[in-house]
């Protein structure tokens, strides 16, 4: 883990959104050996510096999942603050025991801090998004009389003390007379009725979890193929990089004639080169 980072700064995005996402992405990712003993330290011994490292290794999957709520006027400085209050509580109840990684376990966590604020703040910004809509719609609210649509004239009256255009005062009674929904309201039989936001609010064409899984995955493979590579004499790293990593891919033969020998020759170092590799990756 970086020394340079400062451990209390990084649960807080601040100002400067940028600065927050590099900085989370330079903390090393803790093996499963690395997360189980400091898991361990943390549920049997209280150990805060363990939850504070488990905390700290978790804070760029908390930025992947909030970008996922992107969309929905709410900024996603203030979705990554709420991830990490759920990360902080998941950290806290995680039992190492279960047999699961931390990741899996925290994503409930995480998505329910995020679903509460979009609760508490959807409904209003998406009625009105600027100052002078907060305040035609506060005072739109208290103008209209009873729950009638209002008459032109009553919108030109309207628009009049408020100072602003009666095109401002129809469009904002229009989102006024919008109905909220609960957020993980059941289905019914109603063809009429909105789909609750549950059903639409997160983008469900992948699982966050399994997606920084397989990036690490991938990674981790690189790097053992290129140290398995490296570990190669100089002919047999040169038959593999023409045989399969290069685009222009060459044939037994046009090595043959490279080096002087038969393509059976070349087809045995290709061979013995891919074992020799095979058993580097899984050592």
């Amino acid at each position: 883990m970086s020394k340079s980072l400062q451990p209390v700064a990084m649960l807080s995005p601040g100002e400067n959104l940028g600065s927050y996402i590099q900085g989370v992405n330079a903390i090393s990712i803790l093996s499963v050996e690395q997360e189980r003993d400091l898991a361990e330290r943390l549920y049997y011994h209280d150990d805060l510096d363990a939850a504070r490292n488990l905390v700290l290794s978790h804070l760029r999957f908390v930025v992947y999942i909030a970008r996922s709520y992107n969309g929905y006027g709410l900024p996603l400085a203030d979705l990554i603050q709420e991830g990490n209050v759920g990360l902080m509580k998941a950290v806290k109840r995680f039992n190492p025991e279960k047999g699961v990684r931390l990741v899996s376990f925290a994503v409930h966590w995480i998505k329910a801090e995020i679903h509460e604020y979009i609760l508490r703040n959807w409904r209003i910004v998406k009625v009105a998004t600027t100052k002078a809509q907060r305040k035609l719609f506060f005072n739109l609210r208290s103008a209209k009389k009873g729950l009638a649509w209002l008459s032109n004239d009553e919108a030109a009256a309207v628009a009049a003390d408020l100072g602003v255009e009666v095109s401002q005062v129809l469009e904002m009674e229009k989102r006024l007379s919008a109905r909220d929904t609960a957020f993980d309201a059941p289905d019914d039989d109603d063809e009429d009725s909105w789909p609750a936001p549950a059903h639409y609010l997160e983008d469900h064409r992948a699982d966050p979890a399994l997606q920084i899984e397989e990036a690490d995955w991938e990674e981790t493979s690189h790097d053992r193929l290129s140290l398995a590579l490296a570990s190669l004499d100089e002919r047999s790293q040169d038959i593999l990089n023409k045989r399969w990593l290069n685009d222009d891919k060459a044939t037994l033969h046009d090595l043959a004639d490279e080096y002087g020998v038969s393509a059976e020759r070349i087809r045995q170092l290709e061979q013995n080169a891919m074992k020799k590799v095979r058993m580097a990756m899984e050592a």
